[in-house]
């Protein structure tokens, strides 16, 4: 395991770390709270009615609006001194193939000289064998030289233009810009993508000798040992609704959060993403919108919605994997928070704007993104926009736009069910009908392709290249969403909830995690992901959920004293997570929504207000929220008793017919809520331990069989073929058939819990049979820039301006399924930021066939080449006009530059 995350025993004595006199203070306090009852507890936390204690660490409320804590991080204690690193041209993982690094043993010298690798050539593989005692860890703050032979590439370039990769591929000399280190500890990262924007991991040769260096500090953390010791309210929150309970923990968590969401507001009425996040990002402020800021700040929610549409009336994708749009899609909840802001404040003027916007949107993915096969949409997992973090390192952008997931078909199908909803409010009940149907269509094919009777939830996504197979990860937002949103029917909702893994911190982004990648959407729970699944869980009535997912959003403000936007699921600390920050804006909308949709219940319509509240008997007593503002009144409600049964409910005094107020309501009113103190049913949940799935395999083929190097904490080995079980072995080798048809193979390394490794690129056997291609250079004059790595006598390049429309005749030799793409290079970003991403529409004759996505390969690496996503069509025997065109859904986010340079179009017969 590359990451010896610090497990949840090491939290006790890390308090013994710290002076006398903070150890005395600790121990009174956690003394002084252990004599009340506790509200919950974990094997990882204990809460009290006014405090938290978390090992030797306890944050206290003093009042409502007074808040500390003594919590110190762990981060950097107890780090193995065992350093593994790979080295990195342009960015990429290309020096070594995948689960093979460098290690080396930072164990200061006895003379006090300072560390330093041995020179290392690139691609060839160094193992520090020094023996490391019992008991010594990596000291923080240890420096170390890291030196590299870069002079047998250089001398390639030389010779012949050109590196050959461990891979096959070929590294161009123009190509070649950077070369970066990558690695396990900090301020090392296995984040590849990122690797250009820290320049401390970048190797220079100043003397132009070939041998490149760079000394880091080890295990510096740039966090502070402790966010803050106190918090105390200092701005005027009074025009937010108030909070009263018999909780002064809770109370003082809620005040803390109202002080954030107000700061979270800019001068140009927009809101902040977060402490560290200046902007406006389409999907922080989108799920935020949804869990409360739609309650809380309307006119801030609609402004900061509106800053996220291009002047074409279109929803921006703003962050996402090759270039955004149309990688990623889950611009689409955009709609959804745009229908929470009318069900909110009722404005007909704000509907009447949205509703274009929307419509435009999934009139545009229709065309670009949507399956006709599966019923899904192509694209993204929603807000997991970190490749490494949540894919098989093989997956190319390309291949993620052909993915589909969970959590942004779940977006999808609502924004469908929102439009249709605003097109029956508007009076367009043709509009509605066509939206509905898809809707639909998108929800049975989350429940026919994503469902795993077997786990009891969803799985992550289907991934692959020419077919698809389901990824069995569990994939927290989205398996929320289905619950919420109404994917799942009310039983499997209920399954969803108790079958979802969850850790002593709370529910991790997915589960299990991925081996040699660094926590941020791996092995982290982010408390909007955890607020989501508390809501989910109230709506089932699942109350051990509901309370625990109340907790574990508590948990971290109260020690951290800020709403930090992740922390580390396997030991609950908010320094070791890749990026961070405080003041987070879904975070702290999170813990608010959970009181005002969870708590209290507030379910709003476009028509009406209904209470559905559900306290946990943990959390029984009295509690009022006062000064809530609902479109043109204002109430003051009263919640008494614990449960999910209303004995009685009343307006002004007077019974309030099924818990509901309408939208026409006025003026000031005070709701009084009595429940009837039953809970509901006792529901389960799936608590599990911290867990790392297998490394991927990487597989070849030779002579008849498939080999991989044998993977670390695998027992078993299961074989695809074209996506479907096609054996299993115990040894790192399969016998396969020779093809008589187009197959492809993957490799999946299994360990002894039963756990999978994601499956190994897919390897096509004998593929030149079944495969015809065709140069398009001559369909078009080729290009005359100066790129390499083309095959035949040139490429072509396709721009808004250059081919608009690009035509070749292909033959089929006989009638069957078809894979048809297309090799080419975009080096206009990138892989994993921008908005370059080019789009064209394939069409045989009139015939749309699919759209072919060429995202972006790497900053002016005009000589990387790969292949688009396959479009697969059916095609019958005979020979055909295929056109490439540029057309009006083919607009991708930056509008401008939408351009790729194309090498020959391939078209394989699959089936």
């Amino acid at each position: 395991m590359r990451y010896p995350f610090l497990p949840v025993g090491f939290l006790l004595p890390l308090g013994l770390l710290g002076s006398c006199q903070m150890q005395k203070s600790t121990t009174l306090t956690a003394a002084a709270t252990a004599a009340a009852p506790p509200v919950w507890q974990s094997a990882a936390y204990t809460v009290y009615r006014d405090s938290l204690v978390q090992g030797m660490h306890t944050a206290r409320a003093l009042s409502r609006t007074e808040l500390t804590s003594d919590y110190q991080s762990p981060a950097n204690e107890f780090q193995s001194p065992q350093v593994s690193f790979k080295f990195s041209l342009n960015g990429k993982d290309n020096e070594m193939p995948p689960g093979q690094d460098h290690t080396f043993m930072a164990i200061p010298k006895a003379d006090g000289t300072g560390l330093e690798t041995p020179l290392i050539v690139f691609g060839q593989h160094y193992v520090d064998k020094t023996l490391v005692p019992a008991n010594t860890y990596l000291a923080p703050n240890t420096p170390l030289k890291i030196r590299l032979d870069l002079r047998p590439l250089l001398a390639a370039f030389q010779q012949q233009g050109y590196y050959q990769l461990y891979n096959g591929q070929k590294l161009y000399k123009d190509d070649f810009k950077h070369v970066f280190v990558a690695g396990n500890t900090t301020p090392l990262s296995w984040d590849f993508d990122n690797l250009i924007n820290k320049p401390q991991l970048e190797l220079k040769d100043p003397d132009g000798d070939g041998i490149y260096e760079t000394t880091l500090t080890l295990n510096a953390h740039s966090d502070a040992k402790t966010t803050a010791s106190s918090w105390k309210q200092n701005l005027d929150v009074s025009g937010f609704p108030q909070l009263t309970s018999n909780y002064p923990l809770l109370d003082a968590l809620y005040n803390m959060a109202l002080e954030e969401a107000k700061r979270a507001v800019e001068p140009d009425g927009t809101f902040r993403t977060g402490q560290e996040w200046a902007g406006v990002w389409t999907r922080d402020i989108s799920y935020s919108i949804i869990l409360s800021q739609a309650l809380l700040q309307p006119e801030v929610a609609k402004t900061s919605l509106m800053r996220k549409v291009t002047p074409e009336g279109r929803i921006i994708q703003d962050t996402g994997t090759g270039g955004a749009y149309p990688c990623s899609t889950d611009r689409i909840i955009w709609a959804t928070a745009a229908w929470e802001i009318y069900k909110a404040t009722g404005d007909e003027a704000w509907l009447r704007q949205v509703y274009p916007i929307i419509k435009n949107c999934i009139e545009d993915d229709q065309q670009v993104a949507y399956d006709p096969v599966t019923g899904l949409v192509r694209g993204e997992s929603s807000f997991l926009d970190w490749r490494e973090q949540t894919y098989p390192k093989w997956m190319q952008p390309a291949d993620i736009y052909q993915s589909e997931t969970l959590g942004t078909n779940a977006a999808h199908f609502q924004g469908n069910q929102v439009l249709a909803l605003m097109a029956e409010q508007l009076g367009h009940p043709e509009v509605a009908a066509k939206h509905h149907k898809l809707a639909e269509g998108i929800k049975a094919g989350i429940n026919q392709h994503l469902w795993l009777e077997e786990n009891g939830y969803y799985g992550q996504y289907l991934y692959g290249r020419n077919f698809l197979s389901v990824s069995p990860k569990a994939e927290a937002l989205g398996e929320a969403l289905t619950v919420l949103f109404g994917v799942a029917d009310e039983a499997r909702a209920r399954t969803v909830v108790a079958s979802t893994p969850v850790l002593d911190y709370g529910v991790p982004c997915i589960y299990p995690q991925i081996s040699g990648i660094p926590p941020y959407h791996n092995n982290a729970v982010w408390p909007f992901v955890q607020s989501y699944w508390g809501l989910a869980a109230a709506k089932v009535g699942n109350e051990a959920s509901f309370m625990e997912s109340l907790m574990a959003v508590a948990r971290p403000a109260a020690m951290f004293l800020t709403n930090k936007e992740n922390f580390v699921a396997s030991n609950g600390d908010f320094a070791g997570t890749q990026i961070n920050s405080s003041n987070m804006l879904w975070s702290l909308s999170g813990s608010l929504g959970l009181v005002y949709k969870g708590l209290f219940g507030m379910d709003f319509q476009a028509d009406r207000l209904t209470f559905r509240p559900f306290v946990p008997q943990a959390l029984q007593g009295t509690r009022k929220l006062t000064g809530f503002k609902y479109r043109q009144s204002t109430l003051d409600v009263e919640l008494l008793g614990y449960g999910r049964t209303i004995r009685s409910i009343t307006l002004d005094g007077q019974p309030l017919h099924d818990a509901t107020i309408p939208a026409t309501l006025t003026g000031s009113h005070a709701i009084r809520i009595e429940l009837a103190n039953e809970s509901p049913a006792a529901a389960s949940q799936n608590k599990v331990p911290h867990h790392i799935a297998p490394m991927t395999p990487a597989v070849a083929y030779t002579n008849g069989r498939l080999t991989w190097a044998a993977v670390e904490g695998a027992n078993a080995y299961q074989v695809l073929r074209n996506g479907q079980f096609a054996g299993r072995t115990t040894t790192p080798e399969f016998a396969v058939p020779t093809p008589v048809a187009y197959t492809e193979y993957q490799v999946l390394a299994v360990d002894a819990s039963g756990f999978e490794s994601f499956a190994s690129e897919p390897l096509p056997i004998g593929a030149e049979k079944f495969r015809r291609t065709y140069e398009l250079e001559t369909a078009a004059a080729k290009s005359g820039k100066p790129y390499h790595g083309f095959t035949g006598r040139g490429f072509v390049e396709i721009s808004t301006t250059h081919n608009q429309a690009l035509t070749t005749r292909v033959q089929i030799p006989e009638t069957g399924l078809y894979a048809i793409d297309f090799r080419y290079a975009n080096g206009n970003g990138p892989i994993n930021t921008s908005n370059k991403c080019a789009i064209r529409t394939l069409r045989l004759g009139q015939q749309q066939l699919g759209t072919v996505v060429l995202p972006q390969r790497g900053v002016e690496e005009w000589s990387d080449w790969g292949f688009s996503n396959p479009v697969i069509v059916r095609l019958e025997k005979g020979s055909y006009p295929l056109t490439l065109a540029y057309e009006t859904a083919d607009r991708n986010m930056n509008s401008e530059v939408n351009q790729a340079m194309l090498d020959y179009l391939r078209v394989t017969r699959i089936k």
